[in-house]
């Protein structure tokens, strides 16, 4: 039985089961997600022994001089911060490749750093689990009746109906899904996310390297951040982020598209930014499927802080609203779609019919979501829309069409006469 390093109050993620099978049929495994995620904690939990690049400049030295002694400890050994230090990952690839045993190594990281300093990709050795903020399961915010497997293999949809409804909701959006805010007021944890918003834009962003260039504008970058927070959920073009930079009230206007696309590119690589990419599908329809992707952050808190956007503010404004509850329900179907080997994509097509997110099992099978607030004429005009929309998929090409759902922020689950399943945010989980 190993040394348990588990942090004292730790809350179990549902990427703890990936990790553990990773660890089972791979000899280095790496977490990698947003700083703050919760990447450490969850890599003691598995991990026998440890050691910090972050603020350990003897133990950076150390893995440049005498890598091997760095990484020798009781296994799985955890590598924090990894890439501060890159040209550990040679050392590692070196003796996984020596002994062959699965379980080896965790690696931890916030940033993918230069290919240039890592001469092997470390295919075949390396498995690479992503975190990402807690999502309402995670943080016991949801009662977990409905699980978006079930839905896949047609479980009925039935789900009791909460105290908590809209406000509450829009609260757990503004503090968002970061362990360390679990017990913090709204108006603390906007406090620090705007905090954060800043020391990206002021030191993170200008430790990736991308195209052989590390300096960027801190000014400039905060403003691609505004213009992001007020496109959430939207098919933005880079164009329009670097146009609408002028409506911000922070910093210098970004003036070139080529800019604004590195910035996005960085922001990408410090897993700050994760756009949902759009859906590939046969449609029965002349209509031509547009392939912009959706603007997202990896946490909707994120936005709202950037737009200091207080609950009070958001349930005073609908519109952006509901953009931000979007993004809060594509934050945690990806959570639960990667426990079930999934992924979650858009769908738009030429005519303007589209479906908010597509969860795609890979296997053909393919679940259809439309986002709602709430209202029963919202869900109703959500439920025909899905049923319009989904006709014109080709199934027999595309896969078979496993569900069709409206995500709300509360209220009951059901399964509606005409197939349409109404699932609660506060009720989904894996």
């Amino acid at each position: 039985m190993r040394d348990s390093l588990t942090p004292v109050g730790y809350i179990p993620r549902i990427a703890d089961r990936e990790v553990a099978e990773a660890l089972k049929i791979a000899p280095v495994v790496v977490v990698e997600g947003a700083k703050a995620c919760g990447k450490t904690w969850i890599g003691r939990n598995h991990a026998c022994s440890e050691a910090s690049f972050e603020q350990d400049e003897q133990a950076r030295a150390q893995a440049r001089l005498l890598p091997r002694q760095f990484l020798t400890g009781p296994e799985p050994r955890l590598i924090d911060e990894w890439q501060i230090v890159p040209a550990i990952w040679n050392s590692i690839r070196h003796l996984a490749d020596e002994e062959r045993r699965n379980g080896r190594f965790i690696l931890t990281g916030t940033a993918r750093p230069s290919n240039d300093g890592i001469r092997h990709s470390g295919a075949g050795r390396i498995m690479r689990v992503r975190l990402r903020p807690m999502s309402l399961s995670e943080s016991g915010v949801s009662s977990r009746e409905v699980s978006l497997a079930g839905l896949a293999n047609g479980e009925a949809c039935v789900a009791d109906r909460r105290e908590s409804g809209v406000p509450e909701v829009v609260e757990e959006l503004c503090r968002g899904g970061w362990p360390e805010h679990l017990d913090l007021s709204v108006a603390q944890a906007q406090r620090r996310l705007r905090s954060y918003l800043h020391e990206i834009a002021r030191v993170d962003i200008s430790e990736v390297e991308l195209g052989g260039v590390r300096y960027r504008n801190p000014g400039k970058v905060s403003r691609m951040l505004d213009s992001i927070a007020r496109n959430t959920a939207t098919a933005a073009s880079v164009r329009k982020l670097t146009a609408d930079t002028a409506g911000s009230s922070s910093g210098e206007q970004v003036q070139h598209q080529r800019t604004a696309t590195a910035y996005l590119d960085a922001l990408t690589s410090l897993f700050v930014v994760e756009d949902v990419p759009a859906w590939s599908a046969s449609l029965r329809s002349r209509a031509r499927l547009q392939q912009a992707p959706k603007r997202h952050f990896v946490d909707p808190s994120l936005a709202a802080a950037a737009l200091r956007a207080r609950p009070d503010r958001l349930l005073a404004d609908l519109k952006t609203l509901g953009f931000l509850f979007e993004s809060l329900v594509v934050r945690d179907l990806r959570v639960y779609a990667q426990a079930n080997e999934a992924s979650v994509w858009h769908f738009r097509d030429s005519y303007g019919n589209e479906i908010d997110a597509i969860v795609d099992w890979g296997d053909g099978r393919w679940i259809a979501v439309e986002v709602k607030l709430g209202s029963m004429n919202a869900v109703d005009e959500a439920a025909c829309s899905l049923n319009r929309v989904c006709a014109q998929v080709d199934a027999a090409v595309t896969g078979p069409l496993a569900r069709k759902v409206v995500i709300t922020a509360g209220g009951f689950g059901y399964d509606r006469p005409d197939g349409v399943a109404v699932v609660p945010l506060t009720a989904l989980t894996k």
